[in-house]
């Protein structure tokens, strides 16, 4: 077995564990359960069900509790983070759902342009259900999905798009966004459009009472969809680095190797020691890239083999903690250097992954 296979089942299980556990008060909790039984009697209500799902695991992260309702014009898939995927396998995977005849469309929720865009394509799917009897009176969306994909962000971001484009005035609404899983609490609506009006709800994330599956378990742990104290972070940045290392995200960093770093601006030196244990400035960040191609490039042995792969592994966070500056003395500097590393995957710092691969690629 391969460390990454090693590394999944080592995750999965433990996240399994948890859901097993119903006590847990990380898991499928009371207020989880009861946002599952709300969104369930909303459904019928709606005119349109939009279930959002993180680009980078177009199957790992659909919502369990819609897998009932086949495809129509009624539900649209939305493929969110795409800026976070890989752009050749997101184009695979809105392929395949066109294929399986579901309405699909890829966004990333903090670009303006791209937002515009779905803000039209979902006026069109309600003038078609104008078509059909819906009239000129208000027309409700509803989100829906597994926690942070992102869900929130999208409607806030539909709404102010929307209100500029009708140019409304007042007070905009908020709904609440956090980079931890499991923040929105309550349903509430946003107005996005006029003429007709359309209002979009925004939910709680849901996962159902249990996973079966390490493999899902783990990309959603990987993505932050499940807390990361579920697992550990560095079991999970171990994983990420499963997968770093046998792709090409890093042969793209060959010229960072190449460039020096003292031939920079007096300001730049004074930014640089003022922020120098803050791994997301730029300089920083090149820094990590550089660290790993270089190790990662001039590592010779079978990376399918599990104690080659954790050799590497184990070199990658040595050289890492110099990387981003911390102590040499510092007791915990591999749990830092995780911790560290996957906010940067996550972010989008280190490449574009997708870690669900379309069917036809398999």
């Amino acid at each position: 077995m391969t460390l990454k296979g090693s590394l999944v089942q080592k995750i999965g299980n433990a996240i399994m564990e948890v859901a097993r556990n119903k006590g847990s008060t990380w898991w499928y909790t009371p207020h989880m359960a009861a946002a599952s039984r709300a969104i369930t009697e909303r459904i019928p209500l709606v005119d349109i069900l939009l279930e959002v799902r993180d680009a980078r695991i177009p199957l790992s992260s659909a919502c369990e509790l819609i897998k009932h309702h086949l495809p129509s014009s009624r539900r649209i898939i939305i493929l969110n983070k795409t800026d976070l995927a890989n752009h050749i396998q997101l184009k695979e995977w809105l392929k395949y759902f066109e294929e399986q005849k579901s309405l699909v469309f890829g966004v990333n929720s903090h670009n303006k342009d791209n937002i515009k865009e779905l803000l039209n394509f979902l006026r069109a799917r309600v003038r078609e259900l104008s078509k059909v009897g819906h009239g000129d009176q208000t027309i409700t969306l509803m989100l829906v999905g597994i926690p942070n994909v992102g869900k929130s962000a999208l409607a806030n971001s539909l709404h102010q798009i929307g209100r500029i484009s009708a140019a409304e005035k007042g007070r905009l609404k908020h709904a609440i966004v956090s980079p931890h899983p499991g923040e929105t609490k309550n349903i509430s609506g946003l107005k996005i459009a006029s003429h007709p009006s359309i209002y979009v709800l925004d939910t709680p994330g849901v996962f159902p009472a249990e996973i079966l599956d390490a493999e899902v378990c783990s990309n959603l742990a990987l993505t932050g969809a499940i807390r990361d104290c579920l697992v550990g972070e560095v079991d999970l940045a171990e994983y990420f680095l499963s997968i770093f290392n046998v792709s090409n995200e890093y042969k793209k960093w060959a010229n960072l190797s190449l460039s020096g770093t003292d031939d920079c601006s007096e300001l730049e030196r004074r930014q640089k020691r003022q922020y120098i244990t803050d791994h997301t400035q730029d300089f920083i960040v090149n820094k990590v890239r550089r660290t790993l191609f270089e190790v990662v490039s001039s590592f010779n042995g079978n990376l399918h083999d599990e104690e080659i792969m954790s050799r590497l592994i184990k070199s990658e966070f040595a050289v890492l903690r110099d990387a981003f500056n911390l102590p040499p003395d510092s007791d915990d500097y591999v749990r830092k250097v995780a911790a560290k590393l996957l906010n940067l995957y996550r972010t989008g710092r280190l490449g574009h992954y997708t870690l669900d691969l379309a069917p036809n690629n398999n």
